[in-house]
């Protein structure tokens, strides 16, 4: 008994050292986290796409998605990114899962400007294949609602047609769950492998 007491607090230290030891590990190892937290819910839409048929967020639903909003006249941000979601799609070819597993969906949010035929002149550029890559146009407000309400993304534009925007890229599931939001204008953090490896990794579950 006096055994026990005399090292009963040596004792309460090891398994206090034990406890942390194991939430450490846990906690390193994001065991009990969901990797992909539901960010929020893509609402319903129904935009144009540039073989001018309907496209409805049903029509996408069952595989994993890249969503990117852009305006074919950016002078900056959005051709440099569409060309990385380009080599992305390389990459999920090569692979044999892009258009049977993976989609893209990118949309213009300024549907006064972007046509149709300049839509896929822009896409063209990229050498985009439109059988799994939807480049879609539709009523203006509309596509505005959709950025902010499914994807965070606000659109500033003014008088002059020039626009401000969150430029970024959305990780979405097969259930329409938005799981990521990637900041294309950090290219240090954001690459042509960790989009590959993440929707890999996604389209798993």
């Amino acid at each position: 008994m006096q055994t026990f007491k005399r090292y009963k607090w040596t004792w309460a230290l090891i398994g206090i050292i034990i406890i942390l030891a194991g939430y450490l590990l846990v906690s390193s190892l994001d065991l009990g986290k969901e990797k992909w937290p539901v960010i929020s819910t893509v609402q319903d839409f129904s935009l144009e796409n540039v073989d001018k048929t309907t496209v409805t967020l049903d029509d996408t639903k069952g595989k994993v998605r890249l969503f990117y909003f852009f305006f074919t006249s950016c002078p900056d941000v959005c051709p440099v990114t569409t060309f990385m979601l380009s080599q992305v799609q390389d990459k999920l070819q090569e692979e044999g899962i892009f258009k049977e597993d993976v989609e893209f969906v990118s949309i213009s949010f300024d549907p006064e400007v972007d046509s149709v035929e300049k839509i896929r002149e822009f896409g063209d550029k990229f050498k985009v294949d439109y059988d799994g890559w939807y480049f879609l146009r539709g009523d203006k407000q509309s596509i505005w609602d959709l950025a902010e309400k499914s994807f965070k993304i606000m659109i500033i534009g003014d008088k002059e047609g020039n626009y401000s925007h969150a430029n970024l890229i959305a990780l979405v599931d097969r259930d329409n769950q938005v799981r990521n939001l990637y900041n294309a204008n950090d290219t240090d953090d954001v690459t042509v492998e960790m989009l590959v490896n993440d929707i890999k990794d996604l389209a798993k579950d």
